[in-house]
Parts: structure tokens; sequence; C-alpha cells
């Protein structure tokens, strides 16, 4: 008898160390689906419709789709290149901006950083923040803007717009400054915006 319960309990032991040895299997770590982009796309160049209608197109170094995030968005973080089309592709305005979000929910751009516009007359608008909005067709910001028109410079805070950037308004107009035909504009993706120095009385429309 005393020789079973010893043989038992000897078992038992080896049993229970050779169990407490063991690793549980584990898996890798669950990352959360609404985190991650659905489609990562590298060096694209599209086109995007509205209404059935070629209307614009994106250049960019990367180009990712978050669809569980709320809103849901595209990002261009590696910076982006738009144009905007008329009915019959004469291009309406370029845009090129550091940094751009594109909630598609609400047909809403936000482009950052360096932003840099071209409308068709040839005028010329820089800022560090712009918003689009496609749905109502209005392009927006209250921060500081340069706009370079043929004769004059003028630099204001805030401005409301047209899709096409022809028809604008100044929120808080802060300098105007006639343009030499030597002078040379600086490039804003390599240079700070410049602050106006002097302010003139002449009315702006």
């Amino acid at each position: 008898m005393s020789i079973t319960i010893v043989f038992g309990a000897i078992v038992m032991l080896l049993l229970f160390s050779s169990c407490g040895g063991k690793k549980k299997a584990m898996g890798d770590a669950i990352t959360e689906r609404d985190s991650l982009p659905v489609m990562q796309t590298l060096g694209v160049t599209t086109f995007i419709s509205d209404s059935g209608v070629t209307r614009y197109k994106v250049d960019t170094e990367e180009w990712l789709v978050y669809d569980r995030k709320v809103p849901s968005y595209w990002a261009f973080e590696k910076g982006v290149y738009l144009e905007q089309f008329d009915s019959v592709f004469h291009v309406e305005a370029s845009i090129k901006a550091d940094t751009a979000y594109y909630y598609d929910k609400e047909k809403l751009w936000k482009l950052m950083g360096h932003v840099d516009i071209q409308n068709r007359k040839g005028e010329r608008f820089n800022t560090e923040l712009l918003y689009w909005n496609q749905a109502t067709k209005k392009i927006y910001t209250d921060k500081f803007i340069r706009i370079q028109q043929p004769d004059r410079i003028i630099y204001s805070y805030g401005l409301d717009s047209n899709e096409q950037l022809t028809q604008y308004v100044f929120r808080n107009v802060s300098g105007v400054f006639d343009v030499d035909e030597d002078t040379t504009s600086p490039q804003p993706e390599t240079q700070p915006l410049p602050q106006p120095v002097r302010l003139k009385k002449d009315s702006v429309k």
C-alpha cells in the first residue's frame, strides 16, 4: 500500500511539473481595424469624376484610404497636386499642398502646409490652411493668405471664394502692394509667406 501511494505521488508530481513548464501559445497582438487604412497606393495619378463627368486629376506619392474612421477620409500626407477641369477639360485651377485630407462623405478637402493655388486667370494664392468644399463649391480659409494678381499683391486674413477662385471676398485685408515688372514672387514650397510691412488705403475689391 505504501509503495503504491509513493509511486502515485511521484507520477502526479512529474505530470504537474511537466504541465507547469509548458508555455501557452500566444497569437500576435490584434491591431484595431479602424486605425488601419483599407488601401495604400504609392505613386498615384488618377482622375476623379463628379456626377459622371471627369473633373479632377490627382497626383500624389502616397494615397491612404481610411474607410472605418468617423468620418471616413483619404490621406495624402506626402504631398498632393490637384487639377480641376471644366466640362471641356480645360484646367480651371491647380493646387499643391504638403498634406491633404479628403473627407469623402462630405466631399471636403483640407489642404495644409505650403498651399499653392493658381487659377485660370493666372492669379496665385498662398496660405498654410485651405478648405475646399466640393458639395457647396466653395473655397475658404481664416488664415493668412497671399494673393498675387497681375498688377498687385494682396495680403489678407481670411478669404471666401467660388470653386474656381475667380470670384472671392477678403475677410480682413492687411496690405496691398503694387507689383514691379522685375519682381519675382517667392516660391511657397521653399520660403515662408512674407508678412506685410506697409498698408495702402486704397479699397480692395
